[in-house]
């Protein structure tokens, strides 16, 4: 732990705080300025990407309808590539036919691995019950899947991707997991092409299911402009979409960093994280569509803020201070301000008037009630950081049951659950807040699967510089176990917290597809974030490529 010692007042002793030491940001200024020039091309590659379109509704949603294998194909295309978000209602309609073949048998029955498969995962995607029965046909009179399907390196990825999509209870989803991950796995270095094996792995690192939309088409389209048999169209749709939507997020990004620049966190309060850059990648993890820039802004700078307010309660404030800190952010009021240190009163100003301001926005809407959760889940944030600080203060390690509560959400994921949805249309709704409210399902899956994950690859790091005790401390303290224990029954609760995230896509839905996706996605951000290291609090080589995919290298079209 580094200490740093803070001058005072003569007639004051000193304040000794622990510090974290966080490395700095590694862009600069780099996404400070948008290139005007691109809006140029834009005008000219949007009127492309119009006439694409209709060629690609055309090829697939009517002159192939009557072959499910083909279609399923390209619906699995066009999810991959990234511009599903433009055929929303064809992809729906397609599917509600399909589920009406798997349910009379006509397809699963007839179906090899990779279709059977590749339908089941499309369904259960969009929420439809497809019994997983329907892989039965593929096992052995032993009750084993079948040997002769090891060497069907498309069957055994289709199946691996859907045993992705399994609830708790789904044996044979289990098995198909650990079948075809051994399988794939030694293929991938034995026996199989180059392309194979460049698949294998990347399905072996991170499955459709917990993969980032935007992340998965860049690289799958590289993949998929080798397959003999692509679609033309779609292709060239997918990669001048890319292109255009990348622009509107680096222009978003720009107008960003402005903000942070004008805030001036970076020398006003300089103990804290600089990843606005980061935060903005996060964001567009949750949603990078067109029609979601105004929801981008607002959660952008709402985690922004969050993720300062984390390093003063975790890595900087006295326990008296964050005493009045906490209660000045529950009674939210500008009043309060006089009664906290300086550099408390400047975060609490600019939280205060980032709400005011997303508050301006949604009432123009006639949705100002929205701002009412917002701030609660802020204030439910401060209370869990509070509950923590003080267990630190007093050296105490909480039982699972005491932690869970609290540590949940401190993760920020109930309160970024809330805030991701204020700047959504009509679909979102007061019932909607008050779902999220009231202990929805998904998000404390959700929550809690993010909270072990955080720990698992995170606890090194703050054991060194003094922390509270984490979700491994508890386990271990109350079980009387080894650490590797206590991983090992972490890491298998976080598998079945995808199955419960899984189980509530399955219709009827407690809330809107649309409402889930934000949180499913907040979810998929963590998996990549948190799996293996914290590429959050030190932006590795994984992250930092990623965000120059996403913000500073375009598709090349030819």
């Amino acid at each position: 732990m580094s200490i740093q010692v803070c001058a005072a007042a003569q007639s004051k002793p000193e304040i000794i705080r622990r510090t974290a030491n966080f490395p700095p940001s590694i862009w600069g200024d780099r996404f400070m300025n948008y290139d005007s020039q691109d809006i140029i091309t834009n005008a000219r590659n949007q009127e492309e990407v119009e006439e694409l379109k209709e060629v690609v509704r055309r090829e697939v949603f009517t002159t192939s309808a009557g072959d499910f294998s083909h279609q399923l194909k390209l619906i699995d295309a066009i999810q991959r590539l990234g511009v599903a978000y433009h055929f929303e209602s064809e992809i729906e309609e397609a599917l509600e036919r399909m589920h009406a073949a798997f349910h009379d048998h006509d397809f699963s029955d007839d179906g090899d691995l990779y279709n059977v498969a590749l339908g089941f995962r499309l369904l259960r995607q969009h929420g439809y019950k497809i019994s997983c029965d329907v892989f039965n046909k593929f096992k052995d009179e032993n009750g084993s899947f079948k040997e002769c399907l090891i060497v069907d390196v498309p069957g055994m990825l289709s199946l691996y991707e859907a045993g992705h999509l399994g609830i708790r209870g789904e044996e044979i989803l289990d098995e198909a997991l650990a079948f075809t991950t051994t399988h794939l796995d030694s293929a991938a270095k034995t026996h199989v092409s180059y392309e194979h094996a460049e698949q294998i792995t990347q399905a072996l690192e991170r499955p459709l299911r917990k993969d980032l939309e935007r992340v998965c088409a860049r690289r799958y389209m590289s993949i998929y402009q080798d397959e003999a048999s692509h679609n033309e169209a779609l292709l060239k749709l997918a990669k001048l979409d890319f292109n255009l939507v990348q622009s509107l997020h680096k222009n978003e990004l720009s107008e960003i960093t402005r903000w942070w620049k004008e805030v001036d966190f970076e020398k006003k309060l300089p103990f804290a994280r600089d990843r606005i850059v980061e935060l903005y990648f996060w964001v567009v993890g949750v949603y990078f569509e067109p029609q979601y820039v105004e929801a981008r802004k607002f959660l952008t700078k709402v985690i922004a803020l969050v993720s300062v307010m984390d390093d003063i309660y975790d890595a900087y404030a006295t326990f008296e201070e964050l005493e009045i800190f906490t209660a000045a952010i529950e009674r939210w009021d500008m009043s309060s301000i006089d009664e906290l240190p300086d550099y408390m009163q400047i975060f609490y100003r600019t939280l205060l008037n980032v709400v005011d301001e997303i508050e301006e926005e949604i009432a123009k809407d006639g949705r100002s009630y929205r701002v009412y959760y917002a701030k609660e889940s802020l204030k439910a944030v401060a209370r869990a950081y509070f509950e923590e600080a003080r267990w630190f203060n007093e050296g105490y390690t909480p039982t699972m049951e005491e932690y869970l509560p609290a540590a949940i959400v401190s993760t920020g994921y109930p309160m970024l659950s809330t805030v991701s949805l204020l700047g959504m249309g009509d679909i979102v709704t007061k019932e909607i807040f008050e779902w999220l409210f009231n202990d929805a399902k998904i998000v404390r899956a959700s929550t809690t699967l993010f909270r072990f994950m955080d720990d698992i690859v995170t606890s090194k790091f703050e054991k060194e510089r003094g922390h509270v005790a984490c979700s491994i401390d508890c386990y271990m303290k109350q079980y009387g176990e080894s650490e590797q224990e206590a991983l090992d029954a972490l890491n298998k609760r976080v598998v079945d917290l995808w199955k419960d995230i899984n189980e509530e896509f399955l219709r009827p839905t407690a809330a809107p597809m649309a409402v889930l996706m934000r949180v499913l996605n907040l979810t998929k951000v963590v998996d990549l974030l948190y799996k293996g290291d914290d590429g959050y609090t030190r932006v590795g080589k994984v992250v930092k490529d990623k965000i120059a995919s996403h913000f500073i290298n375009p598709v090349p079209i030819i």
